[in-house]
């Protein structure tokens, strides 16, 4: 996979390609084009962050697939003042934040949307290098996907696609607020990590079974196969990987269809298993110190247990297993004023069959509380700020 070092937009490429899969919606809406002007150009801060902040941030920022907003949530707030909105571009997905510069960056079908959380307004709308072929929204739109933030500020890394075997990796430089180059990846990219030094970045790519580990500098890519249970079926196929989370030695931790956690070494390529018991359509995950917590979709493929929440510990293997009443599609981790930790599970499942909300589970005893949420929540992160447009 050659890289593509650009200085400025790259204009249209293929179409979309029409998918039927089983299980799978297509339904499109009309949108808006980006505008071309250049985000605002803040100074890049030191202090090294993760792409998704630490779990005892005080708000939520989450992605509303079915609209073009994301709305900031105050988790502590049970009324309807919790939520307000913010227009950022058409079907957002992928979202990540960098908290010393109060930035918050949205993959959009349109651009990537840079967020001033400070003032809690949209600052730029920047086209991607290979912008969507057309606006529209549902799992299998093209545009901006999996997204995440350098752990130094630097650099915002948004996976784009084009059509379901078209995507990129695309590098958005954040103090010259363009993006800069690109290199391709495997298809359909759910999800974007990053080393917690930065040295590489990968794609977590759904329907090729692969993840793609890309060197920042270079731009040179390696591929990674991930297929526990084989290929067989290939696009139709239910045993692929959709999300990931990083633990704290830099392996890849890829949840599969609730039977195996797959842990991955980047920079070798060498991978074991971890065994799961929940059974379940794996999407989401994401680390909560030593657990590991998944979202299982419920019945699909070989899995063929009920939506829940898995919560594994990595060191001793001992797993707790939450049952959801719907099917969810991501999680992160938020610690209460208390100290108590929660599983943030947001409802937007991508075939549409989840809630236009957001499940609250506390990990110490699976308490589960909602949250109303419209619009269809995808990926959530978390920051320390303050509401109602003031940080």
């Amino acid at each position: 996979m050659e890289p593509v070092i650009a200085r400025r937009t790259v204009f249209g490429v293929a179409g979309i390609a029409a998918l039927a899969l089983a299980g799978c919606t297509t339904d499109g809406v009309p949108g808006q084009k980006p505008s071309t002007v250049a985000a605002p150009k803040p100074s890049a801060g030191t202090a090294p962050t993760a792409s998704h902040p630490p779990s005892n941030s005080s708000f939520l920022l989450a992605t509303l697939a079915h609209t073009d907003k994301i709305a900031r949530i105050d988790p502590e707030n049970q009324d309807k003042d919790a939520v307000e909105f913010l227009t950022v571009g058409a079907a957002p997905w992928g979202i990540g934040v960098y908290s010393p510069t109060h930035a918050a960056y949205v993959a959009t079908a349109e651009g990537l949307a840079v967020v001033d959380l400070a003032t809690f307004k949209r600052e730029a709308l920047v086209p991607y290098l290979h912008p969507a072929p057309e606006i529209s929204q549902g799992e299998y739109r093209p545009g901006g996907l999996g997204l995440a933030v350098a752990p130094d500020g630097s650099a915002v890394y948004v996976a784009v696609s084009v059509d379901t075997q078209t995507c990129f990796l695309e590098v958005f430089d954040v103090q010259r607020g363009v993006f800069t180059g690109s290199v391709r990846v495997g298809w359909r990219p759910f999800d974007v990590v990053v080393a917690p030094d930065g040295a590489w970045v990968a794609t977590i790519d759904h329907d090729s079974f692969t993840v793609t580990v890309v060197d920042p500098a270079s731009l040179h890519a390696t591929t990674r196969k991930i297929a526990p249970f084989g290929t067989e079926g290939g696009l139709a196929s239910w045993e692929k990987i959709h999300y990931a989370a990083v633990d704290a030695d830099g392996t890849i931790l890829l949840p599969v269809q609730g039977k195996v956690v797959v842990r991955l070494d980047p920079v070798t390529g060498k991978s074991s298993t971890i065994p799961s018991a929940a059974n379940s359509h794996a999407h989401g995950t994401a680390l909560a110190r030593r657990l590991l917590l998944t979202v299982g979709t419920g019945s699909f493929g070989n899995a063929d247990g009920v939506p829940n929440l898995s919560v594994l510990n990595l060191d001793t293997g001992d797993e707790r297993i939450a049952p959801l009443d719907v099917p969810h599609e991501t999680v992160m981790v938020w610690s209460d004023a208390a100290g108590a930790d929660w599983a943030v599970v947001a409802g937007g499942n991508t075939r549409d069959e989840g809630w236009d909300g957001i499940t609250f589970v506390r990990l110490s005893d699976f308490e589960q509380r909602k949250l109303n949420v419209p619009g269809y929540p995808q990926v959530v992160v978390a920051y320390q700020g303050t509401g109602r447009g003031a940080a």
